[in-house]
């Protein structure tokens, strides 16, 4: 079993490919208060660059920053992107991490979820037209739907319900895609997208009701570990590290504006073996119950990235194995199981 440290330290051997990016940059994180927003924080921060985190708290933690706000280059914004944005230094980019990624989270208020990814997106774009800044969408694999092909290519147009419960942040998040590209073409901005695929690792919620997070937590606390449909279905789970560093060298390489990127881990596993990985790793002796799949549930996920591999001379590093390793540590803290965990191993 790997150790959890302070949720920080294992950014530390990833270097980020930066294509000669000047140093330093002064850098707006929308959504920075969040899981991947503070680990992206964290990770500017630690290559020198000034960071400004705006977040509205509904779904993000002061608690995931708390080591971050005595920083002397971290600043933080308590607000709303679809609220009139406060006044801003000078900035060079601007990294949209905002939206509740979280299905039972973005269900909870779908015109919000969609009004950030529509109209909260077209503010920070005229924000970076107004900085003249480099600007980066956090994009999701949840654009290409339920797909009829795998691995996912950037250029597969998807096979998405526009009237589902998932549609919210499905289709807001294409709007975004869409916006991203037309403020490229009509104006000039700087924009990247980030397909981003399963992303796992410590700073989660317990509560944040993804699979991974949901099934460490069950087997935690010795509760059933609840799979919703036959179990056969596929995901690709990227570390936390891995999807950061990938982020990092999206921003900065040269001549890729507008174009999507997939940032995932090829690897696919089916939900079955993610839950019996849970198991071995936890030495849990949770059962495993199977509930009804949920409308519109993804019934594959596997990105293909090529692109990512080719352009930004990126890929994974963590195994799922790994992953898990350095990540049930953090959920036994969270939930008081520490002292059970180590006794188990």
């Amino acid at each position: 079993m790997g150790t959890y440290v302070s949720g920080r330290e294992f950014l530390a051997p990833y270097p980020v490919q930066n294509f000669n990016k000047p140093m330093p940059q002064r850098i707006l994180v929308a959504g920075g208060a969040g899981f991947l927003g503070s680990t992206l924080c964290a990770a500017l921060l630690r290559q020198g660059d000034e960071v400004i985190c705006l977040d509205n708290l509904l779904t993000g933690s002061l608690d995931n920053i708390a080591g971050l706000q005595s920083h002397p280059k971290f600043a933080f914004i308590q607000g709303d992107i679809l609220d009139p944005l406060p006044e801003m230094p000078r900035l060079d980019q601007i990294y949209n991490m905002a939206c509740a990624a979280s299905p039972p989270k973005y269900q909870r208020d779908p015109i919000h979820t969609f009004k950030t990814s529509v109209l909260g997106v077209m503010a920070l774009l005229d924000l970076a037209r107004a900085h003249r800044a480099r600007f980066l969408q956090s994009s999701t694999s949840e654009v290409y739907g339920d797909p009829a092909i795998s691995p996912q290519a950037e250029n597969y147009h998807g096979n998405v319900n526009t009237v589902g419960p998932r549609s919210c942040y499905d289709e807001g998040k294409r709007a975004a895609e869409t916006l991203c590209h037309d403020y490229s073409q009509c104006h000039g901005v700087d924009t990247r997208i980030a397909r981003i695929f399963n992303t796992y690792g410590p700073q989660m919620s317990p509560t944040d009701g993804r699979v991974v997070s949901n099934f460490i937590v069950q087997a935690l606390r010795g509760e059933d570990i609840t799979i919703y449909g036959h179990g056969r279905q596929t995901r690709s789970f990227c570390y936390v590290s891995d999807m950061i560093t990938g982020l990092m060298a999206l921003m900065a390489a040269p001549d890729l504006v507008a174009s999507p990127v997939n940032i995932g881990n090829p690897c696919e596993f089916t939900v079955s073996e993610l839950a019996r990985q849970v198991l071995r790793q936890t030495g849990s002796r949770s059962r495993i119950v199977h509930c009804v799949m949920p409308v519109d549930d993804p019934r594959q996920r596997k990105p293909d990235i090529t692109r990512a591999m080719t352009l930004l001379r990126w890929q994974p590093r963590i195994t799922l194995e790994q992953g898990l390793s350095r990540t049930i540590p953090y959920f036994a803290d969270l939930v008081g199981q520490r002292a059970a965990l180590t006794a188990a191993q």
